[in-house]
Protein backbone atom coordinates (compact mmCIF):
# COMPACT_ATOMS: atom_id res chain seq x y z
CA UNK A 1 0.00 0.00 0.00
CA UNK A 2 1.32 3.46 -0.88
CA UNK A 3 1.52 6.24 1.68
CA UNK A 4 0.79 9.68 0.25
CA UNK A 5 2.59 12.45 2.13
CA UNK A 6 0.98 15.90 2.43
CA UNK A 7 1.21 18.29 -0.51
CA UNK A 8 4.02 20.81 0.08
CA UNK A 9 4.29 24.29 -1.45
CA UNK A 10 7.68 25.70 -2.37
CA UNK A 11 8.89 29.23 -3.06
CA UNK A 12 12.63 29.25 -3.71
CA UNK A 13 14.72 32.24 -4.70
CA UNK A 14 17.20 31.84 -7.56
CA UNK A 15 20.14 29.60 -6.64
CA UNK A 16 18.52 28.22 -3.47
CA UNK A 17 17.79 24.54 -2.86
CA UNK A 18 15.72 22.70 -0.27
CA UNK A 19 15.14 19.07 0.67
CA UNK A 20 11.48 18.02 0.72
CA UNK A 21 11.86 14.34 1.64
CA UNK A 22 14.65 12.49 3.45
CA UNK A 23 15.02 8.86 4.47
CA UNK A 24 18.61 8.36 5.53
CA UNK A 25 18.03 4.91 7.05
CA UNK A 26 18.45 2.90 3.87
CA UNK A 27 16.16 4.31 1.21
CA UNK A 28 12.63 3.53 0.11
CA UNK A 29 10.77 3.08 -3.16
CA UNK A 30 8.92 6.34 -3.81
CA UNK A 31 7.24 8.54 -6.39
CA UNK A 32 7.30 12.31 -6.62
CA UNK A 33 5.23 14.85 -8.53
CA UNK A 34 6.56 18.39 -8.98
CA UNK A 35 4.34 21.15 -10.38
CA UNK A 36 6.34 24.21 -11.39
CA UNK A 37 3.97 27.17 -11.55
CA UNK A 38 6.67 29.83 -11.43
CA UNK A 39 8.32 31.90 -14.14
CA UNK A 40 11.64 30.00 -14.09
CA UNK A 41 12.82 26.39 -14.27
CA UNK A 42 13.37 24.28 -11.16
CA UNK A 43 15.58 21.18 -10.80
CA UNK A 44 14.44 18.01 -9.05
CA UNK A 45 17.44 16.30 -7.45
CA UNK A 46 17.09 12.63 -6.47
CA UNK A 47 19.70 10.92 -4.28
CA UNK A 48 19.48 7.11 -4.12
CA UNK A 49 21.36 4.32 -2.33
CA UNK A 50 24.52 3.28 -4.20
CA UNK A 51 23.46 5.12 -7.37
CA UNK A 52 24.38 8.33 -9.17
CA UNK A 53 22.49 11.48 -8.23
CA UNK A 54 19.75 12.21 -10.77
CA UNK A 55 18.75 15.74 -11.75
CA UNK A 56 15.71 16.64 -13.83
CA UNK A 57 15.03 20.21 -14.98
CA UNK A 58 11.35 21.14 -14.98
CA UNK A 59 10.63 24.18 -17.18
CA UNK A 60 8.27 26.97 -16.12
CA UNK A 61 4.58 26.03 -16.10
CA UNK A 62 5.27 22.29 -16.42
CA UNK A 63 5.19 19.25 -14.17
CA UNK A 64 7.03 15.97 -13.73
CA UNK A 65 6.05 12.69 -12.05
CA UNK A 66 8.68 10.02 -11.53
CA UNK A 67 9.20 6.86 -9.48
CA UNK A 68 12.55 5.66 -8.15
CA UNK A 69 13.85 2.87 -5.95
CA UNK A 70 16.01 3.18 -2.83
CA UNK A 71 15.39 6.93 -2.52
CA UNK A 72 17.28 8.80 0.18
CA UNK A 73 16.44 12.42 -0.71
CA UNK A 74 14.10 14.39 -2.97
CA UNK A 75 15.22 18.02 -3.22
CA UNK A 76 14.46 21.05 -5.39
CA UNK A 77 16.92 23.64 -6.64
CA UNK A 78 15.84 26.95 -8.13
CA UNK A 79 17.97 27.63 -11.19
CA UNK A 80 19.79 30.93 -11.67
CA UNK A 81 17.08 32.05 -14.12
CA UNK A 82 14.78 33.26 -11.33
CA UNK A 83 12.53 32.30 -8.46
CA UNK A 84 10.70 28.97 -8.50
CA UNK A 85 7.25 28.34 -7.06
CA UNK A 86 4.86 25.42 -7.11
CA UNK A 87 4.03 22.19 -5.31
CA UNK A 88 5.74 18.87 -4.60
CA UNK A 89 4.06 15.66 -3.45
CA UNK A 90 5.74 12.41 -2.43
CA UNK A 91 4.21 8.93 -2.29
CA UNK A 92 6.04 6.10 -0.51
CA UNK A 93 5.61 2.54 -1.79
Amino acid sequence: MAILLPLQFYNLTAGVGKSFYENLTGGVNASVTVNNTGPAAVSLVITRVNAPVLTYVIPANNSLSISAGAVLVFALLANQGGDATGTIEVALQ
